[in-house]
């Protein structure tokens, strides 16, 4: 009979417990720091503007602090009636006006642009992308004097059309690059798919790639949104009367010509011509987030 054989167990040995350096807790340390002062750097404007909406005139001058030693509430119903014509409210009417038809202008037309260079086959595709790649490079102050001329002969100066029609036209190349890379990652057999069921390139384009480019068009949309809310040049060159101003164009009337500013209002005006971007951008977060993240990932 075959005669057992102990064998002896090694005791099992426990793991190490990582020691954490007193160097690597300096530089983490060191680094909120750092994102913290940065941090405050960056919304110290906004918290300068804030208090200055609630200071009076002649701490306004006085005082370099930012919050206000005696606050008050009078800089914003005096910024809503400063001009005797026209309330504050008509200029967010308008601006609203322009930034919805600028909205509507680029998704319309940047879309129908980036579906002919993402899914359509015809001749120079890639020098046509090339050449409205090009024209990011292209100042905006080059084409102002023949848009101008062109502009006054259709009779649209001092109207909210020279601010809204150009968009319907494809002309935000920026926005055509990015909703192109997001159609080129959508599978080709969906088109072939509604080929066979009889869609043409209209039927494809609303039924097929439009919908699954949702994510490109709501990061389109929000840009669109603050860019043509927080535009003042085009306002100020095509916008001559005060009932048709915007935002931007009516806080420039509180610098009248001897350059005196009523500061207090003005910062008031200011802190409320931010609530609808922000209003904006939090309702789409999310969706902005997920098509800067998939865009241009595939194609």
């Amino acid at each position: 009979m075959a005669q057992q054989v102990a064998v002896p167990v090694r005791p099992r040995r426990s793991p190490p417990t990582r020691v954490r350096r007193p160097r690597l807790r300096g530089r983490v340390a060191l680094w909120h720091v750092g994102v913290l002062v940065a941090v405050l750097v960056i919304i110290y404007p906004v918290l300068w503007m804030l208090g200055t909406s609630f200071k009076p005139a002649v701490e306004v001058i006085s005082s370099i602090r930012p919050w206000p030693t005696h606050p008050t509430l009078d800089n914003y119903p005096d910024g809503w009636t400063s001009n005797p014509n026209v309330t504050f409210g008509r200029f967010f009417v308008n601006s609203l006006i322009v930034a919805t038809g600028t909205v509507a202008g680029n998704l319309f037309g940047c879309s129908l642009a980036a579906f002919a260079f993402a899914r359509l086959r015809f001749r120079f595709r890639g020098f046509f992308f090339a050449i409205m790649i090009g024209t990011i490079l292209l100042p905006y102050h080059v084409l102002l004097i023949p848009q101008y001329v062109i502009f006054k002969q259709f009779g649209w100066i001092n109207t909210f059309l020279p601010l809204i029609v150009p968009h319907f036209l494809a002309t935000e190349a920026f926005f055509i690059f990015l909703i192109t890379q997001f159609m080129r990652g959508i599978p080709a057999e969906l088109d072939e798919a509604a080929a066979i069921d009889g869609c043409g390139p209209w039927r494809t384009y609303l039924r097929i790639v439009l919908p699954l480019t949702r994510p490109a068009l709501i990061t389109t949309s929000i840009f669109s949104f603050i860019w043509a809310w927080n535009d003042f040049f085009p306002q100020l060159i095509y916008l001559n009367d005060t009932q048709k101003f915007t935002v931007p164009r009516g806080l420039s009337l509180f610098i009248d010509q001897t350059s005196a500013a009523s500061y207090g209002p003005m910062m008031a005006m200011s802190m409320l011509a931010m609530v609808p971007v922000l209003l904006f951008f939090l309702a789409f977060q999310r969706l902005l987030v997920e098509g800067a993240a998939t865009t241009g990932l595939k194609g």
